[in-house]
């Protein structure tokens, strides 16, 4: 890679990190081009040039975050153990939003506001994926590897119990009495967290040789 393109890719990156933070913080219609710019420490132009428009950023904001989200979960078939998968799932999901809490509470004041910017994204692209899940968890519990359950309603309560540790930091910081959450939080709370959705599956925590 030519150093012009390592440029382009670092003012690139910066610019999204910096519109990540500013729409995290004031949503879509509170942000500003000029201020996200300011936080990026680069001049207005700059962001036109790579985005052309606020909306194409946010649009770009939003679809980085989305990325990843569920990939755990997109390899897991029929013949994985829906305990590991499951328990995986959680823990990966618990430790996105404890180190990337800004994006889950931008998704999240998205979609409470009518998911107007990523609509498509959330009937062309998750609704497959949702669907697709929903039967593999389905096929496990025909197979009798899981207990007969609502399989949409266990993918909900784990994007719910997990992202809530992101979209109300403050409430559970507040509650805790600390400043931040950290390694051994995570353990605990993923072992809480996961016993019980388990558990509510006829599953148990997978042991750790």
């Amino acid at each position: 890679m030519s150093k012009r393109q390592n440029h382009r890719e670092e003012v690139f990156v910066k610019i999204l990190e910096a519109a990540e933070i500013e729409f995290g913080l004031k949503g879509y219609n509170g942000a500003s081009l000029q201020h996200i710019a300011e936080r990026a420490g680069l001049p207005k132009p700059n962001i036109i040039y790579y985005f052309q428009s606020k909306a194409n950023l946010y649009k770009q904001v939003l679809d980085q975050t989305l990325m990843g989200w569920n990939d755990l979960f997109d390899k897991a078939t029929i013949d994985d153990d829906p305990a590991a998968v499951l328990d995986s799932f959680i823990r990966v999901k618990l430790k996105q939003s404890f180190e990337k809490g800004v994006a889950s509470r931008l998704f999240a004041m998205e979609v409470i506001g009518g998911a107007l910017h990523v609509g498509d994204y959330l009937k062309e692209e998750l609704q497959p994926w949702f669907k697709s899940r929903v039967a593999l968890l389905q096929s496990w519990m025909d197979a009798g590897k899981m207990r007969q359950c609502d399989p949409a309603s266990v993918i909900y309560m784990i994007w719910a119990t997990t992202q809530h540790y992101a979209d109300f930091e403050a409430q559970v910081l507040a509650l805790s009495g600390i400043e931040s959450l950290g390694d051994e939080d995570l353990h605990r709370i993923g072992d809480t967290v996961s016993g019980i959705i388990l558990a509510g599956c006829g599953l148990s925590l997978p042991t750790i040789n």
